[in-house]
This record gives C-alpha cells, sequence and structure tokens, in this order.
C-alpha cells in the first residue's frame, strides 16, 4: 500500500483539470463539478511549496485571463475553523492573477482532500513545472518530511527523483538567510550555495563570490580547505588530523609492542589494525589485552 495520502488520486485529478472550465466529471466517490467559486472565499495553503511570485508574471497572465479568461480550473479544498471557505491546493498563480485582473469569481475543481495529499499535490505540480527556486525547493522538502513523517526514499518516490539530488537541494536550508536572500536575487548560483552550505563562514564565502567573480569549481576548491560545519559530513569525516592519529598509533604501540595502525572512516567510524610478528607476540598481545 502506498505510505502518500493521495493514492493514485493525482492521476485521476490531472485528468479532471482539463482546459475546459465548464466540466462535470465522473470519480469514484460520485459526480464532482468545476464551479465558480467566489475570490473572497479562498485562501492560500499555507504550506504552498512556492513563495515567490513576481509582479510581472503575474501582470502577463493577468492580461491572459482579462482577454480570454482562466482556462484551466484551480484545485481547492474543503476546510473549517478559516476565515474563508475553501484551501487552494494547486493554481495559487491562476488565483492572484485573477485577482490582479479585476475578476470576483475563478473556476475550481473542490475536492476533499487530507492537509497532507494537498502537501504531495502542491509540491509535485511546482518541482515538476519548475515554479520553485531551489531554496522554496529545499524548504519544501523539509516541511513535508517534517509534517507527513517521510524519510528521503518517500520523497525521492514522490516527485521522482534520486535521494542524492533531494539531499543537495535540502543543504541549503541549512543556509543563513542573508545567503537564501542571495540565493533567490540570482546574485550567486544554487550551485553556489550547496558548495559553501557545508562551510562554517557561508555568509563570508557568498562575499567572497560575488566580489572576486567566483566560478562553481573555484568556490568547492576553497571550500575544500575551509572550516567545515561540525554538522556536515566532510567534518565528520576528517575529525582527526593525521599527526593526531600517528601520536595514538605510537602511545598504543609502546602501550602493547605492536605495530598498530589508525584508520578513521566517514562519520567517526574506524578501525585499529594491531600487527604481531611471531606467536609469541601473539600471545604476548592477548594476555594485555585480556589484563592476564
Amino acid at each position: 500500500m502506498s505510505k502518500f495520502g493521495m493514492g493514485r488520486g493525482l492521476a485521476d485529478i490531472q485528468h479532471e483539470m482539463g482546459n475546459v472550465p465548464d466540466i462535470s466529471v465522473l470519480t469514484g466517490a460520485g459526480r464532482v463539478v468545476v464551479k465558480q467559486i467566489p475570490l473572497a472565499q479562498i485562501g492560500a495553503n499555507p504550506d504552498q511549496p512556492r513563495k515567490t511570485f513576481t509582479e510581472s508574471e503575474l501582470s502577463e497572465l493577468a492580461a491572459s485571463i482579462k482577454e480570454k479568461g482562466v482556462l484551466q480550473p484551480i484545485l481547492l479544498r474543503a476546510v473549517t475553523g478559516q476565515p474563508y471557505m475553501y484551501e487552494i491546493v494547486a493554481g495559487e498563480r491562476r488565483f492572484r492573477a485573477s485577482k490582479m485582473a479585476g475578476l470576483s469569481e475563478i473556476p475550481a475543481l473542490v475536492k476533499t482532500i487530507t492537509p497532507e495529499s494537498a502537501m504531495e499535490i502542491a509540491l509535485i505540480e511546482n518541482v515538476q513545472r519548475e515554479n520553485l527556486n531551489a531554496i522554496e525547493e529545499a524548504a519544501a522538502y523539509k516541511n513535508i518530511m517534517e509534517k507527513c513523517n517521510y524519510e528521503l526514499s518517500d520523497v525521492a518516490r514522490l516527485i521522482g527523483k534520486s535521494e542524492s539530488y533531494i539531499r543537495n537541494i535540502m543543504r541549503l536550508d541549512t543556509l543563513p538567510n542573508d545567503v537564501k536572500d542571495m540565493v533567490k536575487s540570482g546574485a550567486i548560483s544554487a550551485s553556489h550555495a550547496r558548495a559553501i552550505a557545508v562551510a562554517e563562514n557561508p555568509t563570508e564565502l557568498a562575499h567572497r563570490i560575488i566580489d572576486n567573480k567566483m566560478s562553481v569549481s573555484d568556490t568547492e576548491r576553497v571550500v575544500r580547505t575551509s572550516v567545515r560545519k561540525k554538522s556536515s559530513r566532510a567534518y565528520n569525516a576528517h575529525t582527526i588530523d593525521e599527526q593526531t592519529i600517528r601520536d595514538m598509533e605510537k602511545q598504543i604501540s609502546s602501550a602493547l609492542s605492536v605495530h598498530v595502525q589508525v584508520k578513521e572512516k566517514r562519520g567517526g567510524a574506524g578501525q585499529i589494525i594491531l600487527s604481531f610478528a611471531t606467536r609469541t607476540q601473539m600471545h604476548d598481545l592477548i594476555n594485555k589485552l585480556i589484563g592476564n
């Protein structure tokens, strides 16, 4: 059974939301009619992944709506305990442009949808249409994982992207707000931001990128030699410097009278390898280790 709240419902919804505004369709639950809903009765979804709507794109769509009307119904769900009656699941851009165009109502398909399913649909719509900037995308993945108790693998299946892609994007959500603003404005690219997200001083590096017009490869080289965040995988992979490891080896070797190698792996795991030359040395080593 699918973990996702909408199950097979997305295909039905995509079929229902055609280009003809005045339609009625059959679903498993019965007949659903596309209605004209007053804009005053509609509110935005607080979990809408897309937070940025530029004036220019809304103006262009508003002009088209004035001329041709809203060609594709928006998707709503009924809500309770709010000053409005319906909440947008998909189509907030059309809703905003319709307001700008001076409309009083909008064609909408009203469905009974859980908050979890509404989040899934909104995320899929925005990711598939590439409506989100990288910062919004990172926040959307984090939000749906926290609120729906999803794992990385669940989100990967939901949107059809690899776990490594999602993990890399989500690194951007750890950046300071001033660096996030630089990404949103285009001052630095998402690739630059992903590179500096593991650094202890991302704001300083972001300004260096802008001031020196650094390429992504240049940025990556700088980050490799900079101090890392304690939470980063790269930091955890190199928490013990080489000289400290050599000192540890000497101390253990002196105590046990055998050759010693200390090997640290990613995340702090590792091995201590004890080498002996003769069977007598092996027995001496065992006795020391077990305290005989």
